[in-house]
Order: structure tokens, then sequence, then C-alpha cells
């Protein structure tokens, strides 16, 4: 065989070689997808006080486990245990105001009586110094007189009233349903409710990382002071539009992680996400903004699906592990070449 010829042989194998492989990819794109952007997450607490104080007590470590409920930290209880004997005692001095007020009432009541009997009282001596002066029987001074003191009578019985009015709005009402009661039971509910947020307690199942806390450095209300990482993974994956066109929730899948080189784990599709920010817009008023392109085919988009993995492997899965993610077709003969090629795939991660 001449040069020539094996020349040409090559050729035509090296180019029957890149017919094949490309058939095989541009098959195995549309029929068994796969996609290196995947990733394990976790969704991140952000520990955040409620008050402001100095921390006390750390009650954890950098990167320990926690359960719901257990103590982070604890800031110093002292100023608000101040303000909870603070407002017991605005509370005591409350109702003593109305009991003072009570008590004022009722001696008002009795001024009302004692001004209604004086009236009376007035009125009826005016009435009778008003037939003896048609009479002649007393002077006109002393009608006036008598006139005088009915109309005085009459003025102090009103001004008793009123004052009666006024202590029973002062007072409102009686029992629990009263104003100055429930203004200081709420102070107090708040003050209590602010010493019960000195102790900082877990959210969520989790392991607490990007501790920053040291005893004596001080807590500021809205400053996050750590993280606890839940213990959920969930698994994502990006693909591109066209390979989710038969995907749907329950299509099983078959996950290699980057940090496990050649062990493949079962996974099954939970959902896909509903959209992307790039088709999110906001109402902002302006005007829209069309995407400037001059390549004649566009780079595809890519959606998200979460799936769900073996339960066994997730306590040692940290948040952002990377991942590759191979979906399995309902055929058999495509499920073989999609096994074999994230089988590949997961031995290659010992290389890189």
């Amino acid at each position: 065989m001449t040069p020539e010829q094996q020349f040409s042989r090559l050729v035509k194998i090296a180019t029957l070689g890149f017919i094949l492989i490309f058939g095989y990819f541009l098959l195995a794109d549309n029929t068994i997808p796969l996609t290196p952007q995947a990733m394990a997450t976790r969704a991140v607490t952000k520990v955040t006080p409620q008050i402001s104080g100095k921390i006390q007590t750390i009650s954890v470590i950098n990167n320990q486990s926690v359960k719901k409920g257990d103590l982070l930290f604890r800031i110093d209880p002292a100023p608000y245990q101040l303000a909870v004997s603070e407002a017991r005692l605005v509370l005591e001095q409350a109702r003593q105001d109305n009991a003072e007020l009570d008590a004022s009432i009722l001696a008002a009541e009795a001024d009302i009586k004692a001004s209604r009997a004086t009236t009376k009282q007035k009125r009826s001596e005016a009435k009778r110094f008003d037939s003896l002066y048609l009479n002649h029987g007393i002077s006109q001074q002393q009608k006036d007189q008598a006139d005088s003191d009915a109309t005085a009578a009459n003025a102090n019985f009103l001004a008793a009233n009123a004052r009666l009015k006024k202590l029973r709005v002062n007072r409102g009402s009686h029992g629990e349903g009263n104003l100055k009661l429930r203004r200081a039971e709420n102070n107090l509910a708040q003050a209590k409710l602010n010493l019960s947020y000195t102790d900082i307690h877990a959210d969520q199942d989790g392991v607490v990382t990007n501790l920053q806390l040291e005893v004596g450095s001080f807590a500021t209300v809205g400053q996050p002071l750590l993280a606890v990482i839940s213990n959920k993974v969930d698994i994502i994956a990006d693909f591109r539009e066209k390979n989710l066109r038969n995907i749907k929730a329950s299509t099983s899948a078959l996950i290699t992680f980057d940090g496990v080189p050649g062990h493949l784990y079962p996974a099954t599709v939970k959902s896909i996400d509903a959209g992307v920010s790039a088709g999110q817009f906001n109402a902002d008023g302006r005007l829209a903004e069309p995407e400037e392109s001059t390549r004649w085919v566009r780079d595809a988009q890519r959606l998200r699906l979460h799936l769900s993995l073996d339960d066994l492997l997730i306590p040692s899965l940290p948040a952002g592990a990377r991942a590759t993610v191979q979906l399995l077709p309902d055929n058999v003969f495509f499920n073989f070449f999609a096994t074999s090629q994230i089988k590949v795939i997961s031995f290659l991660h010992y290389i890189y």
C-alpha cells in the first residue's frame, strides 16, 4: 500500500470516526441528556438577634450539629429583667391609680347627692321667698339673695356632675378591660417577650457555620451572627430547554459527585422550576431593552430541575458540592448507553 493510499485510508477512518462521534453526541443530547451544571444545596438560616446586647455565653462551636430548639448563645438578660420589673411596677401603679379613681368617683357621687339635696332646698326657699315678697313679707334684697342661692346651688350640682363624668372617663371600664391596665399589661408582655429573646435557639436541625462570636461582643438587632445549614439536601441541575421535553417528576437519574469519584447515586426528579431570572421583568416604568445579538444561533436557555437523593449520602454532602447528572430514559437500549456514559464521567473525576 502506497503512502498516498495509507493517507487516504486514515482520512476515511478519521472522517468516519468523526461522523460516528458527532452522531452519537447528537443522539445522546436528545435522548440521554446529561449536565455537569449541578450541585448539592442546603437551606441556610441566618441567625439574627431580635434584641441588642452583650453576648454572655456561647453554647456551640463552629461546624457543630444542632437540633431544633438547641441553645446557640445567650445575650446578657440583666437589662431586660429590669425592664420586666419596671413593667410590673407600672402595672401595679395602674391598679393603684384605678383604685384612687374609684374612691374619687364614690366621693363625687356623694357630692352629687349632697348638691342635689342642697339645690332642692334652695329652690324651695326661693319659691317661698317669692311668695313672701308678693305679700310684702320680705324685702327685695332677701328675695334676690334667695334666688341667687338657688342658682348657685344648681351650678354646684352641675359642676359635681361634670367632675363625676370626668372621673369616670379617666377611670374607663372596670376589670381587665380598663385601658390603663391593658396598656400596662401589654408593656409587661413585651418586656417578657424581649427577655425571652435573650436566649437564641436553633430554628431547625442543621450544622452551625460561620461562627464569628466571642463572649463580650455586642449583638445588634438585624445583624446576622452565625448561620445554620439545614440537614435537608436539594440537588439542582441546569439543563437546556430541549433536553427537558420528555422529562417529568419521578424521572430516574444517576448522579456522580466530584468529591466521590467513581460512584453513582440513584436519584429521582422532584420538580422543574417554573422559570428563570431572564424571564422576570420589573415594572419600573422604563422601556423594553431588546437583547442585541449578531449570532445566527443563540445560546440555549437553561432551566433548573430539582432531584431527590438517597438519604444515606446526604449527611456527608456539603452545600455547594459539584455534581454531574444523567437523566435515564425508559428505553432499555438508551438506558444502557446513559448508564455507561455517566460511569465514564464518574471515573474521569479521578483525573480532574
